[in-house]
């Protein structure tokens, strides 16, 4: 039986979505092999094993499927952090964030690089602006995450950014670490030393780490105001 036309449309569609799917993740797999300056877009069609201007029928520069590639990499984290299972269960979601961060160092790196690359150069300003409100959106489920597990009493006492800005550094350490030629020889069991890395993340903040002295600091500080 032939197709009636709201069938054919629901079918272009599907395939159309498809077919984005493998360019981006042809894109991501060469990115990531060969270094994002020296894939062309001849060489992505090539990889998904379609003409090149059925590229351009997606995306109009090569910019616009890094930016795809950097907001699905944010929507996976905003999907991440609604899961009944993680969004209800403090703990996880910290975890959660540094496992989702840190599985793949050299994707991370990648689109970290490129950010740099295209906010200097003004490329394409509102998908920026669109990975920059859903980067927001992320950063505010983590405030919300740090501000009640200070007021709990399991983390230490300060800023939300405080935190959150030590998980990023962390994470970006242990991303260039893994990736350091030099230290490729010393990591001789690179998982486990990433379970490790984890095993701190999670822990980072945590009340009570910085000693002593510094939380007589800090009651020496509120008895003078």
């Amino acid at each position: 039986m032939a197709e009636s036309p709201v069938e054919k449309q629901a079918r272009r569609v599907r395939e159309f979505r498809q077919r984005e799917a493998r360019i981006l993740d042809a894109a991501l797999e060469l990115f990531l092999e060969l270094g994002e300056d020296k894939v062309t877009v001849e060489m992505i069609a090539e990889k998904v094993n379609i003409g090149k201007g059925t590229i351009y029928k997606h995306f109009s520069t090569k910019a616009e499927i890094y930016l795809r590639l950097m907001l699905d990499y944010e929507r996976e984290m905003a999907n991440l952090f609604r899961l009944p299972e993680i969004a209800e269960n403090k703990e996880a979601l910290s975890k959660a964030y540094f496992e989702f961060r840190m599985q793949e160092p050299a994707k991370y790196l990648l689109f970290n690089r490129l950010e740099e690359k295209l906010v200097k150069a003004n490329v394409i300003p509102e998908m920026i602006e669109e990975l920059h409100q859903f980067r927001a959106k992320n950063l505010e489920s983590l405030s919300d995450l740090i501000t009640s597990r200070v007021d709990e009493g399991h983390l230490e006492e300060v800023p939300p950014y405080f935190h959150y800005c030590a998980s990023w550094a962390f994470v970006h350490g242990a991303a260039v670490l893994y990736q350091s030629e030099f230290f490729q020889d010393v990591i001789e069991d690179k998982d486990e030393f990433f379970r490790f890395m984890m095993d701190i993340g999670v822990r980072l903040g945590n009340r009570g780490q910085r000693g002593r002295k510094h939380q007589e600091a800090l009651i020496s500080k509120t008895v003078e105001r």
